[in-house]
């Protein structure tokens, strides 16, 4: 029986080093921001008697939170594995992934339940205080939104934390639109009509995110990748193996794809080049960087196989 395994080192290493670097200080600069105007925008809100600022205010308190938890998320993986944790601290980027799609439809049940309620009895509402503060809401919302895109945009914190930006963003474009018909028409409904709008929107961006989260917490394999192509696949370009099974494929992050395979060769083969040769064709075929692979002669070693 032969394990072996394969690490991902050289220059790939520290491109993502140098990546995670730039993700970690876009996502603190993007979520001081935040948490600075939305202060700002509660104020305005209240002053306003506005649902669609406040509720883009919730949105921001909860989206100061989110990328503050996500900088920090940045911060932990960057700690080594130990002996408990011996694929280190990545999933937690994962994991606040999927906290954030789940905070993301909390939100939004609020801003429905506002909504309504403000539907049923209507408020008075100040247009002019609305559009001064949404305006320069959103002036706020822009530059935190292209502080992330400058990012690394496959990462799932990243494009969490961008949805929960673009949501505001899009609140404050609502609640500017609410204020200058407000201003000019007096018609109020339009504050929660919108509030609505941007409630349905994250809703949207939020299932995208935990469904893509929790398949990966959910140890599934990346969705681009037929695991079943692996064995048959091997077989047809590696002589001397003549059966694959037991075939794992799962991330730690995005960018962390791990695969173990069994591999059955005959009685005179050689293991270690039919090693060398399975982890070469799943990095060059299927894009897999880190292999165990499990040699066999004979009958697998594993009950019930």
């Amino acid at each position: 029986m032969h394990g072996s395994h394969s690490h991902n080192h050289g220059s790939s290493g520290h491109s993502h080093g140098a990546a995670h670097t730039n993700n970690e200080w876009r996502m603190g600069l993007a979520a001081a921001l935040t948490g600075a105007f939305m202060f700002a925008e509660v104020g305005g809100g209240i002053a306003a008697g506005s649902l669609a600022l406040i509720a883009d205010a919730g949105h921001m308190l909860t989206d100061f939170a989110s990328l503050s938890l996500a900088w920090f998320g940045f911060r932990l993986s960057r700690r080594p594995a130990d002996w408990r944790r011996t694929y280190g601290f990545d999933r937690f980027q994962i994991l606040v992934a999927f906290a954030n799609g789940l905070a993301l439809f909390a939100i939004a049940a609020w801003i429905v339940y506002e909504a309504i309620e403000r539907l049923i009895t209507t408020q008075v509402v100040s247009g002019g205080i609305m559009v001064v503060v949404a305006a320069l809401g959103l002036l706020v919302n822009i530059a935190a939104f292209l502080l992330l895109r400058g990012a690394d945009r496959d990462n799932l914190n990243i494009r969490g934390a961008a949805i929960h930006v673009l949501g505001d963003l899009l609140g404050s474009v609502a609640a500017l639109v609410a204020g200058g018909v407000i201003l000019f028409t007096g018609w109020t409904p339009i504050d929660p009509l919108l509030s609505l709008v941007v409630a349905l929107i994250i809703v949207r961006s939020g299932w995208q995110v935990v469904a893509d989260s929790g398949h990966i917490l959910l140890e599934g394999a990346p969705g681009e990748l037929d695991t079943r192509l692996i064995g048959p696949d091997l077989i047809a370009n590696i002589k001397g193996i003549k059966e694959v099974h037991h075939v794992h494929v799962w991330s730690i992050t995005q960018s962390r794809r791990m695969v173990t395979l069994h591999a059955c060769i005959g009685e005179t083969d050689n293991s270690d080049a039919i090693v060398k040769s399975i982890k070469a064709r799943l990095k060059e075929r299927f894009g897999l960087d880190h292999a165990t692979v499990e040699i066999e002669r004979g009958a697998c070693a594993d009950a019930g196989c």
